[in-house]
């Protein structure tokens, strides 16, 4: 999860340093970036 955060691309609005940032994702597309990662 931290890897995701700190690579800032797969983050809802809330985690992003501008909360109109369009480049936001979605909680479910957020979730499967982290499903992602942890899969290796």
């Amino acid at each position: 999860m931290a890897d995701v955060i700190l690579e800032g691309k797969d983050v809802t609005y809330d985690m992003k340093l501008h909360h109109n940032d369009p480049t936001a994702v979605d909680t479910k597309e957020m979730a499967d970036a982290i499903c992602a990662k942890l899969q290796g």
